[in-house]
């Protein structure tokens, strides 16, 4: 296979992923917590139960994209996995929660939950660096 190939490749499965670094200022992204031992369940579950839920738990997924679980955090949405683990800094997930995406793009939309913090942006952020967990 040849290295152009190769490389438009693995472009575009960063791309289906969501991981595409281009898409928002990462310089931008509030720094992730220095709080150890960040889990689902312990932080991440209780920010995703009052800000996404609503859209994306058990009864409703928005874009194939269930949160309400961590093994269906991890799988995904319609565009695979919106993180790559221990890459925070890359992750449109991240950058959606931050509020660094386009109007259309950045989660949870008006009106549909309460927004991330640059605190909780961090933990998230924090939950990713450290494997999710």
């Amino acid at each position: 296979m040849s290295l152009n190939r190769i490389l438009f490749l693995s472009s575009l499965s960063a791309a289906a992923l969501g991981l595409c670094a281009a898409d928002f200022d990462a310089a931008k992204l509030p720094p992730a917590s220095t709080q150890a031992g960040v889990t689902y369940e312990k932080d991440i579950k209780p920010l995703f139960e009052r800000s996404c839920f609503k859209c994306h738990g058990a009864e409703k997924q928005k874009g194939k994209l269930r949160l309400d679980s961590l093994e269906a955090t991890l799988k995904g949405g319609s565009n695979g996995p919106g993180f790559e683990k221990g890459a925070s800094a890359k992750s449109t997930f991240v950058a959606s929660v931050a509020h660094l995406m386009s109007e259309d793009e950045n989660m949870p939309p008006e009106g549909k939950g309460k927004p991330f913090s640059k605190e909780e942006v961090g933990l998230l952020r924090a939950w990713i660096d450290q494997g999710t967990k």
